[in-house]
């Protein structure tokens, strides 16, 4: 799954570090969220869209499936 959230970050001049202290998991969790190597679980990603007031779909987008 890609996502903005390096992106949505650097907006707001946050760490690694301070967001992951904002939604209470490690910085290793927020590094592989960016990096695409691990994908948030539902509850956590609400609460990427709620701490950045965006949507769900504009933070989050399905990587493109192969027919």
């Amino acid at each position: 799954m890609n996502n903005t959230i390096r992106a949505l970050r650097a907006q707001h001049g946050w760490s690694q570090a301070h967001l992951a202290d904002l939604l209470k998991v490690s910085r290793q969790t927020i590094n592989a969220i960016e990096t695409g190597r691990y994908d948030p679980s539902l509850p956590l990603a609400f609460a990427i869209a709620r701490l950045f007031a965006q949507p769900l779909e504009t933070i989050f987008h399905p990587d493109q499936e192969t027919a």
